[in-house]
């Protein structure tokens, strides 16, 4: 019984099959997929790997893994290091009394006082050794990465606090982005490829501020927005709006040029200002 089992199995996997898919309506065949029932079963399982990897792939290296529960977001992250900061901050005041109160009851007593040099130098050198055992090395990438990012902000702490994710931002022009926004190569902005005399829109309702021309950048053009939002636009052939005028998001401002100094081609350099903060436009606009 078991040999007969195994034998009807073979010539199960010998058989062919037929998989189509047919127009309900005219019964028109608009697609047929034909193997035995071997091939069929190894090209379930490809299918199942490939869907597998696939969808990895994309919760690994897109923003979408920020939605998996108890994975913490950009926001988060930063907190943490800059609650982290404070800590060591409020760590080294506390230490700075008690050297202070131990100076006065030293001189109370007669004794002389202790130099801050010697005990700043004596705590470096006891605690250095114990933080390269208790900071893991991501997060001392994290720290360095915040570090970076905050020497750009120019305003408070509360004003690093980024509330514009759900503005709806309408895309400056049209191309590829040739560089993209980068604070550790000081690369506050990014530069978007696009064909000479391209119309540039601005991204939401605002003033225009600025609209002039600059040996470096050529003709700039900067707009106001509200939730203390600026978008600048640079290296335009040609401005459509004077400073002061009003204007609708969407609306044309500039025209794709080539001008100024630091310009290498025909492209858009599009900076987006949060509070004094420059922050990564490609996380709000699909360009």
């Amino acid at each position: 019984m078991a040999k007969e089992r195994i034998n009807k199995e073979k010539k199960t996997l010998r058989n062919k099959f037929r998989f189509s898919i047919f127009n309900d309506t005219t019964h028109e065949e608009l697609f047929v997929f034909r193997a035995n029932g071997l091939m069929m079963l190894l090209s379930i399982l490809l299918s199942i790997i490939f869907i597998v990897l696939s969808v990895t792939i994309l919760i690994s290296y897109t923003p979408l893994r920020e939605f998996i529960p108890g994975y913490p977001d950009a926001q988060t992250r930063r907190e943490i290091v800059q609650n982290a900061l404070k800590l060591d901050s409020l760590e080294k005041t506390v230490k700075l009394w008690d050297f202070q109160l131990n100076n006065i009851q030293r001189i109370a007593t007669g004794q002389p006082p202790l130099e801050l040099e010697d005990i700043t130098m004596k705590q470096d050198t006891a605690s250095s050794e114990g933080i390269r055992g208790t900071i893991s090395k991501e997060d001392s990438l994290l720290r360095l990465e915040v570090m970076k990012q905050e020497q750009f902000n120019i305003g408070s702490e509360t004003n690093r606090v980024n509330q514009i994710e759900g503005l709806h931002f309408f895309p400056p022009v049209k191309g590829i982005v040739s560089d993209g926004f980068n604070l550790a190569t000081n690369h506050p902005y990014i530069d978007i490829a696009a064909p000479a005399n391209s119309v540039i829109s601005t991204v939401l309702d605002g003033t225009v501020i600025m609209a002039a021309w600059t040996d470096e950048t050529g003709f700039t053009i900067q707009v106001q927005h509200s939730n203390d939002l600026i978008s600048i636009y640079k290296h335009n052939s040609k401005l459509l709006k004077r400073t002061g005028d009003k204007v609708k998001a969407g609306a044309a401002i500039a025209l794709v040029g080539n001008t100024g100094s630091l310009s290498t081609g025909y492209h858009l350099h599009f900076e987006l200002w949060y509070k004094g903060t420059a922050v990564d436009p490609s996380k709000y606009i699909n360009f």
